[in-house]
């Protein structure tokens, strides 16, 4: 007797799930069939946290009218005085401490405005030094600008500074030499330290910066330099010129760093970007090679991988470089993909789950007054503004795929038709909600726009014509979704203007298939 062939048959129940939001954040390493419910595939300008992922925030214009992009922010910091200057790539520095059209440069006819700088305080003062390794460094008291009295080397060589037990340290440009000053001094006679007879692989020194840790007889601070070529070499004392209080601690093998700007202290720790992602030396600098699963980027590798293919091949290109802002739990990645088309990789220091920004064009970065503030195409932009939420006054928009799931039926196709999203705002954003099906990644939401709403400020607001804002309220419409098949990812697209929001979870409506005899 001949077996009656199977069928399809839709069941009549209509089957609800309710989806945590992705707070595992973007994953750029798994199959995307054999991702976490939690994780997601794409996540742009929405921020994981511990219980939700919110919108990112805004940035304004904090100085404007500058003459060229902005490739370096400088903050001197001396007690009550703060101040932070722009170097633009017109070769003119200038003073961007207050927010709105700047003046007239500090300095100009400078032939570089890719710095590297320090703040060093002596018994003559407290001192902001910076180099860039063509023009004659940089001296800044709090009042007037000069050229430091440094001698024994060709100062306009001097490329990368750092500040370790009371001296001044330098990179010699391309060289694999180090020079330093005496201590507590900000002239005087360098003195040469060679690296050549250390550096097995060549190449020359690209950054340094110092790491601390604790080696079994107490907390110290360590010297640190990378070369082009990826060896890291560790030096810990206080006086190079004596064996007896200096000595190598060791050399490791890395990926070649990324960029100029490649090493970022935080905390204890000292993090360095390099071609195997971005890494932790005190967890991971003996093992990161072998295992790359140490890396504070493994989660977002492949992503890494593609950015440093297309946009890191030069170790001097603008751009790269590593921010920490502790106000905001975070720590990014700036990558040059284009001008004013940068993008940011950012992982939440807290969970250590991953996302990425666009909308923020950020030639390079600094933290002033506890704020990240970027260098733009001829302004200096504020960012993370969580008051005002917009780009300049514009939308931002985020785009989430959350991870593709199966419902609990492998197997089985599903009939997607419903998807009520949980969000938490303080406004009306535009929301549209789509599901891919199947592992299709491609975009299945529609175009999505919002209008400004400015809401009234206490006391300047006109009674009957202004907007109130409201305090943050629930929002869980439910939207209607299509799709057919047996896995599907929930995509999420959110517009708006001036307003806060969470997206906590999702409910999905679907129904199922089985086989029938």
């Amino acid at each position: 007797m001949a077996a009656k062939p199977r069928r399809l048959v839709q069941g009549n129940d209509a089957n609800v799930q309710s989806l945590p939001a992705p707070i595992g954040g973007w994953n750029a390493r798994d199959s995307i069939a054999n991702m976490e419910p939690t994780d997601a595939v794409e996540m742009v300008n929405m921020f994981p946290t511990v219980s939700s992922i919110s919108l990112r925030g805004g940035y304004s214009k904090f100085a404007t009218g500058l003459d060229g992009k902005v490739q370096t922010l400088m903050t001197y910091n001396a007690g009550a005085n703060t101040k932070m200057f722009a170097a633009t790539s017109a070769g003119k520095i200038y003073d961007v401490t207050s927010s709105g059209a700047v003046g007239a440069p500090v300095i100009s006819g400078l032939s570089s405005g890719i710095f590297e700088y320090i703040n060093i305080t002596t018994p003559g003062g407290s001192f902001l030094m910076a180099v860039n390794g063509i023009d004659a460094p940089i001296l800044y008291d709090g009042t007037t600008v000069s050229t430091p009295a440094i001698t024994g080397v060709t100062t306009t060589t001097l490329k990368n500074i750092m500040l370790f037990k009371n001296r001044i340290w330098f990179i010699q440009k391309e060289t694999l030499k180090a020079w330093y000053l005496p201590t507590s001094s900000i002239g005087g006679a360098a003195q040469q330290y060679d690296f050549s007879q250390l550096a097995r692989f060549g190449g020359h020194l690209v950054d340094l910066d110092t790491w601390t840790i604790d080696a079994g007889y107490g907390v110290d601070d360590n010297l640190a330099f990378i070369t082009s070529e990826g060896e890291v070499i560790i030096y810990r004392g206080t006086d190079p010129s004596s064996a007896a209080t200096w000595g190598l601690i060791g050399i490791w093998k890395l990926g070649s760093p990324i960029g100029e700007r490649c090493m970022l202290k935080w905390g204890g720790d000292l993090l360095i970007l390099t071609y195997d992602g971005l890494i932790p030396m005190a967890s991971s600098l003996q093992s990161s090679r072998l295992d790359p699963r140490v890396a504070l980027s493994d989660k977002i590798q492949g992503a890494i991988t593609q950015a440093t293919t297309d946009y890191g091949g030069d170790h001097a290109a603008v751009g790269w470089q590593v921010v920490y802002t502790a106000k905001n739990n975070a720590v990014w990645i700036n990558i040059p993909v284009a001008d004013d088309q940068q993008e940011q990789y950012v992982m939440n220091t807290i969970t250590k789950s991953w996302c990425q920004f666009s909308g923020w064009g950020a030639y390079c970065w600094e933290i002033y007054n506890d704020d990240p503030y970027f260098g733009g195409n001829g302004y200096v932009g504020k960012a993370w503004d969580t008051v005002n939420y917009t780009d300049n006054g514009s939308n931002i928009v985020s785009q989430t795929l959350q991870a593709f799931n199966y419902f609990g039926s492998r197997g089985v196709k599903k009939y997607f038709t419903r998807a009520r999203p949980s969000f938490f705002s303080n406004g009306l954003p535009t929301i549209l909600v789509g599901m891919n099906v199947d592992f299709d990644t491609s975009d299945t939401t529609a175009p999505v726009t919002a209008p400004y709403i400015s809401f009234g400020l206490w006391d300047g607001a006109i009674w009957d014509q202004s907007y109130w804002g409201t305090g943050g309220q629930s929002i869980n419409p439910w939207l209607g979704i299509t799709g057919i098949g047996y896995c599907g990812g929930v995509q999420m697209k959110t517009a708006s203007s001036g307003i806060s929001l969470q997206w906590s979870s999702t409910d999905v409506v679907y129904q199922i298939g089985w086989a029938g005899i």
